[in-house]
């Protein structure tokens, strides 16, 4: 590779998948050694061209050059091979490995044919997840790392690779603020060590932060390529969206109304103790904390997802059965988990059959009516702007922002009473987002009451009227969302 040339160069990629034109055209240039942000709304076609780099999609059309030299990967080894390193959004850690194993998974260590060198297995392993900051018992399953821990081991195989590329497709999407903020010194030291690092993402101050230029994708198609230092925040969200989107915090219209949700001494050893609040009819209620406080944890035990060990869990003074989720939903609990694929689509399914059928309609002799559910599913399709060919779509081919808007539906197509969201707008572009922030407003408008986990105290400052804190497994604070500031939960998180 000649000086001052690109590392990676694409000319006019286009991929299509059935009737949907994913990439069109699409032609960029990416330098030596540089940060490089990839941005755009779901379904921009971003994902879709860090896959095609990472050798797990073919183009129809176009060419792509690495270190000036035309290549054609057709598997993601042979990316890895060439120095190419992709980290997706969606996880890929096995789940029954160890730690170690998954972050040296096809280079594992040996000592002769046939025999594992364990010993350099866990040095490579601890130096690795050292480089974040992190120590983990390198024995355990991967598959019992909560989701943001298991995001950190897959960005730790990947500088595990020392790849010359490293793409990260929405890195930060499950890490805490303070975890994210370690990553982003990562990045900046793997810069300095002569890495070109290109990573995608929807949260804006990242781009602001730490990219040196950003990529615009809209519809498939590259809008525009720019330096960072000469664009504003309102210009970069109009580039994304091809509108103007401001978001600001609402005024609350009514004061909350009856408790709803009624959580009294709820413990579960090992993750959470003595946790006890209410949420009211009309308000929005944010859980502020780390990766690994518990609070994902608090709002599965609520939920009936995992049994508590003690406390109780009342909806509308209804007591509701320890880890019984059928009982909950019965009850009047809807809860939208935080990893949305493997814990609340049926990937393979339609749209239509994700959003009706666990409410289905009945007609005579108990039959599904499928022209009801049909208008049910219509219905809340239109209402969430969720962005499909038909409602017979297979869901695994909507992008991300599209199955949280499913996911949304289908729980309310069920009528709820309490709505737990944890992490609803992890991956999602600003424009989703707003939508479903707008959306979240709209259901307490309305009378329900909304418990909200994130990990991004701006959004929890946003949304919520009340903001609860939770710290090693315990409520540690209760703020009027109104008057607390992003320093003020911050300490309490952080336990300063």
């Amino acid at each position: 590779m000649t000086v001052g040339a690109p590392i990676l160069a694409f000319a006019k990629i286009s991929k299509r998948f059935g009737g949907i034109q994913a990439l069109q055209d699409v032609s960029l240039e990416l330098a030596n050694q540089e940060i490089h942000a990839l941005v755009g709304e779901n379904g921009a076609g971003k994902s879709t061209l860090a896959k095609i780099v990472g050798g797990n999609l073919r183009p129809d059309a176009g060419q792509i050059l690495f270190k000036g030299t035309e290549v054609s990967f057709h598997n993601p080894a042979q990316a890895r091979a060439a120095g190419i390193s992709v980290i997706y959004q969606e996880l890929t850690v096995i789940p029954q490995m160890t730690i170690a194993e998954n972050i040296f998974l096809g280079s594992l260590p040996t000592r002769g044919p046939g025999f594992m060198d364990w010993s350099v297995l866990r040095e490579k392993a601890k130096r690795a997840l050292g480089e974040l900051g992190l120590t983990l018992d390198l024995e355990l399953p991967a598959g019992q790392l909560p989701i943001g821990l298991q995001q950190l081991v897959e960005i730790a195989k990947s500088l595990a690779a020392r790849a010359d590329l490293i793409i990260m497709d929405e890195p930060t999407s499950s890490l805490s603020c303070h975890e994210a903020e370690r990553l982003r010194e990562v990045v900046r030291e793997l810069k300095e060590r002569g890495k070109t690092i290109v990573f995608v993402s929807h949260r804006l101050e990242e781009v602001f932060g730490l990219a040196e230029r950003v990529t615009v994708l809209r519809d498939g198609r590259k809008v525009s390529t720019e330096p960072v230092g000469g664009l504003t925040r309102d210009r970069l969200v109009s580039l994304m969206v091809g509108r103007e989107v401001y978001e600001t915090r609402a005024a609350t219209a009514n004061a909350p109304g009856k408790p709803l949700l009624e959580v009294t001494s709820l413990t579960r050893r090992g993750s959470f103790a003595e946790v006890s609040f209410t949420a009211r009819s009309g308000e929005i209620l944010g859980f502020a904390g780390l990766v690994g406080s518990g609070r994902t944890e608090i709002m599965r035990a609520i939920a009936g997802a995992d049994r508590p060990d003690a406390g109780r869990v009342m909806v509308g003074g209804r007591l509701i059965e320890p880890g019984d989720a059928r009982h909950a939903i019965r009850t009047g609990i809807g809860f939208v988990p935080e990893n949305r694929k493997e814990q609340a689509l049926f990937l393979q399914m339609s749209l239509l059959e994700n959003i009706a059928l666990p409410g289905s309609s009945r007609g005579a002799l108990r039959l599904i009516d499928q022209s009801a559910d049909r208008r049910t599913a219509a219905d809340f399709a239109k209402r969430l702007k969720i962005a499909a060919s038909s409602l017979d779509q297979t869901v695994i081919n909507l992008s991300g922002g599209n199955q949280q808007k499913v996911v949304l539906a289908r729980w309310l197509a069920l009528k709820p009473k309490v709505l737990i969201v944890d992490e609803p707008t992890r991956g999602i572009d600003v424009g989703a987002k707003a939508e479903i922030h707008e959306f979240l407003r709209m259901l307490a408008r309305q009378g329900m009451a909304i418990v909200f986990v994130s990990s991004e105290l701006p959004e929890i400052l946003l949304l919520s009227d009340r903001i609860l804190v939770v710290r090693d497994g315990r409520l540690v604070a209760e703020l009027a969302g109104d008057q607390a500031n992003q320093e003020m939960v911050g300490g309490y998180v952080l336990g300063f």
